[in-house]
């Protein structure tokens, strides 16, 4: 009884062919509140940012400044061509009990949103985004503010700026997983 065993087959001279490249996906940071921070990059690696109101008035149910809030989502994404990464700023204590349900109320919107369209999101400590700016884990606003503006953009408030600080942050440390 001979056994017959297969011949390897011999090496291809051509080189691999290389995995198409992607285009650096959006990145966008939130400042989670009523007066909601933004700083967005781009996927051609511009950025720009903000802010957007999601004040309640007396003729608004209680859920529609999440409504609103989904719907800008959307218009960003949109705009965007898709987001890669949601960032956003995890707030562990609130002084106010008012704001930290508008906090929980963001915070679900978002993730929702996320999930149903698969982008990957994540929390980042307060404490880490002040380090990470301006050296202080308990930098107060003006600190945040100045450093922002150290490195060349203008926010508006403390709300652009935390949100500005989120997306240089994610840039230095997630920006390869979603390149």
């Amino acid at each position: 009884m001979s056994l017959l065993l297969p011949v390897p087959a011999a090496p291809d001279p051509r080189p691999a062919p290389s995995a198409p490249s992607r285009p650096p996906q959006s990145i966008l940071a939130l400042d989670l509140g009523t007066v909601l921070g933004w700083a967005l990059r781009a996927s051609d690696s511009t950025i720009v940012s903000g802010t957007e109101a999601f004040r309640q008035d007396r003729w608004s149910g209680g859920g529609m400044r999440y409504l609103r809030f989904r719907r800008w989502l959307r218009e960003v994404a949109t705009m965007t061509g898709g987001l890669g990464l949601v960032v956003y700023e995890e707030v562990r204590r609130h002084a106010g009990t008012d704001a930290a349900h508008v906090y929980g109320g963001f915070l679900a919107t978002l993730t929702a949103w996320c999930e149903d369209r698969n982008v990957a999101y994540e929390a980042v400590p307060v404490g880490t985004i002040k380090r990470f700016v301006t050296g202080k884990g308990n930098a107060g606003k003006a600190a945040v503010i100045a450093a922002i503006r150290a490195r060349g953009f203008n926010p508006a408030d403390d709300n652009e700026a935390d949100a500005l600080a989120l997306l240089l942050w994610a840039i230095q440390h997630r920006a390869g997983g979603v390149s």
